[in-house]
């Protein structure tokens, strides 16, 4: 069995459910000398009600106990599905008790007499896996609320019928191709059709045939045995194996090399693939979903990309638009990612809608978490902005310009002159100290730096002049 070290820390909440008193009483001291809270009950019906009222890590509980028999009492636990370990004691040694203990979900069994100190490993034991079934617990939790919090969004007719191809393609296992540039969110639609499946809630893994060296993929996607090749110390699964019964996503598959892709072809043939450096053929269950921001057609034609490998990717496919194309979706995708608290002001706004966004929806969010760092008090002005997307705006020539626009265009101007010329004069007054002209501009000292770089307005240029 297994040991827990001597000097392990942890505590245990602890039950003990027995009726006879005087070993009842022993076990009680004992635990608690070694650290442990220890409550006690003499029967079924009163360890219930102890159970209902608060959590235990362990309940110790006797097989056989006067009115609600200990078997019985675990029965009534797990159909009230209160949360804590059990574990069995009994006089009577046979195997039928132990696997019916098992079999209603005792976490452990031991046989009368034992000595106290096995009577703690069991505990110990016990209370780790419970920790243990809490912190994944957690962590699904955790998995769950992040993909919720980075669903996708749109209301564009494009992206409407990329939602209606999700929902087609969700239910069915065939091998599904997403296609797009860079930064349109393609992992995304892969986690959406995964959740729309039968597959929800088994493996989904991932792998990007272009982060990795042209040697690793192949023992990535297949794994390895020992000695394989310099460095392979230990056999190890391939990532098909570790998402056997569920979804592998192979995220730029234009990259992958031409000699890996005769393997890859296998796969999605009949399921069956080869570890690198091993003869025993493995056979897997698992779903497909490649995506690319190659025109893998113009590959096949260039001979970069086999023909029937292309074939069985593309039985289904997704394409999905840039950013540029799907009109009225970024105003609802700033609102989506800054989320409640957030405030944008309009020239701010304006200028996020007008720009082209050549890195999609990935360069909205980092340059809305750049905006959000640079913000004073929950409010984005346009200085917050990237330099790139103010300045795009600002040399892009409005399509409805007319002698009025100009004349607006001009006005603009003047008031940037006037702004320019006032926050001069303040530098000026209070000899070229930042903080106190910020001050005395009722903004924050961040703001007037960046006003500073807007309007490039020099140190020299900042300095109280000298009195002659």
């Amino acid at each position: 069995m297994a040991q827990i070290p001597m000097n392990d820390p942890l505590a245990v909440d602890l039950l003990l459910v027995e009726d006879d008193d005087e070993f009842r009483g022993t076990a009680a001291q004992y635990l608690t000398r070694k650290g442990h809270t220890v409550s006690e009950c003499a029967n079924g019906q009163d360890a219930l009600i102890q159970l209902q009222r608060r959590r235990f890590d362990v309940a110790i509980l006797d097989m056989n106990l006067p009115g609600i028999s200990g078997l019985e009492l675990l029965d009534r636990v797990r159909e009230q599905q209160i949360e804590t370990e059990i574990l069995i004691l009994t006089g009577q040694a046979t195997v039928e008790n132990a696997v019916e203990a098992m079999k209603r979900g005792a976490g452990d069994y031991l046989t009368k007499p034992f000595p106290l100190g096995e009577l703690e490993q069991r505990c110990l034991l016990a209370a780790q896996r419970a920790q243990l079934r809490r912190e994944n617990d957690q962590l699904r939790e955790l998995l769950q609320r992040e993909q919720h919090a980075t669903r996708i969004v749109g209301n564009s007719p494009q992206m409407q019928e990329v939602f209606h191809l999700i929902s087609r393609i969700a239910p069915t296992d065939k091998a599904v191709l997403i296609e797009g540039e860079s930064g349109t969110g393609k992992e995304l639609v892969a986690r959406a059709v995964l959740e729309q499946s039968h597959r929800r809630g088994r493996p989904f893994v991932t792998i990007n045939c272009a982060a990795l060296p042209e040697n690793l993929v192949e023992s990535e996607l297949f794994g390895h045995e020992k000695g394989a090749f310099t460095g392979a110390g230990a056999r190890k699964q391939g990532l098909f194996e570790v998402a056997h019964g569920g979804t592998l996503f192979i995220d730029e598959i234009g990259e992958l090399a031409p000699m890996l892709q005769p393997k890859l072809l296998r796969v999605l043939e009949d399921g069956g693939l080869r570890r690198v450096g091993s003869h025993q053929e493995r056979r897997v269950n698992v779903r497909i979903i490649a995506a690319t921001n190659r025109d893998l057609q113009q590959e096949v034609e260039a001979g970069r990309f086999r023909e029937d490998l292309f074939y069985r990717l593309n039985v289904m496919s997704i394409k999905l638009p840039p950013l540029r194309d799907r009109t009225g979706d970024v105003d609802l995708l700033v609102q989506h990612l800054l989320g409640p608290g957030w405030e944008i002001e309009d020239d701010a706004q304006a200028a996020l809608i007008a720009y082209h966004w050549p890195g999609n929806v990935r360069q909205l969010m980092n340059a809305l978490d750049r905006a959000m760092i640079l913000a004073d008090d929950h409010v984005i002005t346009i200085d917050d902005l990237p330099r790139e997307v103010t300045q795009a705006v600002a040399q892009s020539p409005s399509p409805t310009r007319t002698a009025s626009s100009t004349l607006g265009s001009m006005l603009d101007d003047d008031l940037a002159s006037i702004e320019r010329a006032h926050i001069v004069s303040v530098l000026k007054k209070e000899k070229g100290n930042k903080a106190r002209a910020a001050r005395a501009l009722g903004i924050h000292r961040r703001k007037l730096y960046r006003l500073i770089e807007r309007f490039g307005i020099g140190t020299e240029e900042a300095q109280a002049e000298e009195v002659k």
